[in-house]
């Protein structure tokens, strides 16, 4: 695999510290968002802080992609830094963003991808941990925080007028396909390595 260089080698080095502060900073507006937003806006703002959350425990001392090459993929390098960077920076961030912006713009039911992917990717933790009897990185924050905050989030839009049963539909069908990309990803790197 070619060696990250660059501003790609810097923002990889970088990103976990910096999701941690971006978390503290947008945690502190939410007395101010909450007085200025409907509860369901708030709720969905929520889910950017909180991945960064998760991420933290997740990624530092890149303990998830290293986990998940040593258990999951048997020593096989199946995500690399870059992928875990895109995944997370890229996928995460720019979906939660365009999450809160269509449920600022369009109607609360238009951002609900980002609990549908929260709850998913809680669900993925939980079913890894049964599975190998044993903790992953990302557990903790997907039981007290991902659960939560997720199934509160789908509670509170789902009873908003507006919220259809298509627009969660949608949601779910977005958060599997995001999931489902990743694992395609994965499993074909993995088949184009060798052994």
């Amino acid at each position: 695999m070619p060696r990250l260089t660059g501003f790609t080698s810097w923002l990889a080095a970088r990103w976990v510290v910096a999701a941690a502060f971006m978390a503290g900073a947008l945690l502190a507006l939410v007395p101010v968002l909450h007085a200025a937003f409907a509860l369901p806006l708030l709720l969905i703002f929520l889910h950017s802080p909180g991945y960064m959350i998760h991420q933290v425990e997740e990624h530092t001392g890149d303990r998830f992609r290293r986990f998940a090459n040593s258990i999951v993929f048997g020593g096989r390098e199946g995500l690399t830094v870059l992928n875990v960077l895109v995944i997370n920076v890229g996928a995460v961030w720019g979906l939660n963003l365009a999450a809160l912006y269509a449920a600022a713009f369009v109607g609360p039911g238009y951002g609900l991808i980002a609990p549908y992917a929260m709850l998913v990717n809680a669900l993925t933790h939980l079913g890894a941990a049964a599975r190998l009897k044993r903790y992953n990185p990302g557990l903790v924050t997907s039981l007290v925080l991902f659960l939560p905050l997720s199934l509160v989030t789908l509670t509170v839009i789902g009873r908003d007028p507006g919220t259809t049963l298509a627009q969660h539909g949608w949601g779910l069908a977005g958060a599997l396909i995001l999931h489902a990309l990743i694992i395609a990803s994965v499993a074909l790197r993995l088949r184009r390595l060798p052994g």
